[in-house]
């Protein structure tokens, strides 16, 4: 094992990117630990038609512009060139293929473990490993009897493999709109949902929506200075055509189906009907499997911090987390913020 790191990052992707930025500016000794192959957290596993919501001019890491004409939307290979620039822009000691397995506290610093076999030490850590690494799916009965095929949105890709099908979208956020849309082209495609589909304009009087969140403060209004979260967005944002092609039936909506049986799935009223396919796009959970035995989360496997400042571990901050700061903390524009928040409270806990 190695000298002893100020502090440990564990995560390469936006979050720990951001916080190795200022990391770096304050002069501490730190290394970044990346579970995949490259620096680029997990855009490079997200759909390939992805486009991001939010236009260029708020999708910046610190000390680096995103290179897109400001009102234009960046596609997930624009972020993942984008995110490999920056990394090597500040020349951040990143180690990829290091999957963090445990974290122990040990006296006054922590033991950080791959695996890949490698063993780190450092008095502090930075848990990067954001809000998108853990994909939800609801438990519905019948789903083990189910002959069709079954997956997370986050092993979506393209339509062409369900050319034909009959495919059936869970979900109402974002992400499920714009697969189903997608699928809709080569597919009969439906989006179960619990409510029907909200939408919100993506312009008003010109603007972007987000340049009118930023203007009334709620982007960054402090929610957990009150002790509450950030609201969280229940209304999808119409990129183009969306609202159009829900409202034409491509795809339709449903209520959400109730069970599984062999063939497909069963519809409130008891309607039963084959499908193909049944796509999950129901999100995620943190993922921090390596610190459970670091007495850092709560009984449902949850962060106990505040404002990314762990409350039961000294020592221990996060960055990326959904609602951390601020309405935007897990978004491109949010991290850097909130890293620069975390690394200034390290560095007085780094001085006592």
């Amino acid at each position: 094992m190695s000298a002893i790191w100020d502090t440990i990052v564990i995560g390469g992707g936006q979050a720990g990117l951001a916080a190795g930025y200022h990391l770096q500016k304050k002069g501490l000794r730190f290394l970044i630990l990346e579970a995949g192959p490259q620096a680029t957290g997990s855009w490079a596993l997200y759909y390939d038609s992805l486009k991001l919501f939010s236009p260029a001019r708020f999708c910046s890491l610190p000390g680096m512009k995103f290179p897109k004409a400001p009102d234009q939307y960046p596609t997930r290979d624009e972020v993942i060139r984008y995110l490999q620039q920056y990394a090597t822009r500040f020349q951040l000691p990143i180690m990829t293929n290091q999957r963090v397995k445990s974290v122990e506290k040990e006296g006054d610093a922590f033991i950080i473990r791959t695996t890949a076999g490698e063993s780190h030490k450092a008095f502090t850590i930075v848990n990067a490993t954001g809000s998108f690494h853990r994909p939800y799916t609801p438990v519905i009965e019948g789903r083990e009897s189910f002959s069709g095929r079954i997956l997370h949105s986050s092993a979506y890709r393209r339509p062409d493999s369900f050319a034909g099908q009959r495919v059936v979208v869970v979900g109402s956020g974002n992400s499920a709109v714009q697969i189903a849309v997608e699928l809709s082209e080569v597919s009969r495609t439906s989006l179960a949902v619990l409510r029907p589909v909200q939408f919100v304009r993506q312009k008003l009087w010109g603007l972007d929506m987000h340049v009118w969140i930023r203007l009334i403060g709620l982007d960054t209004f402090p929610f957990w200075r009150f002790g509450k979260k950030p609201p969280i967005p229940s209304s999808v944002i119409d990129l183009g055509r969306f609202r159009e092609r829900i409202s034409a039936g491509k795809p339709d909506q449903k209520l959400m189906f109730k069970s599984f049986y062999e063939d497909g799935v069963v519809w409130p009223d008891g309607t039963k009907e084959p499908v193909d396919s049944v796509i999950f796009a129901t999100g995620y959970r943190p993922y921090l499997e390596h610190l459970k035995n670091a007495d850092a989360l709560d009984s449902d496997e949850r962060p106990v911090h505040v404002a990314g400042v762990s409350t039961a571990v000294p020592g221990l901050y996060y960055v990326g987390l959904e609602g951390q700061r601020s309405f935007a903390s897990a978004t491109l524009r949010g991290v850097g913020p909130d890293a620069e928040y975390v690394v200034r409270k390290l560095k007085r806990f780094l001085q006592k």
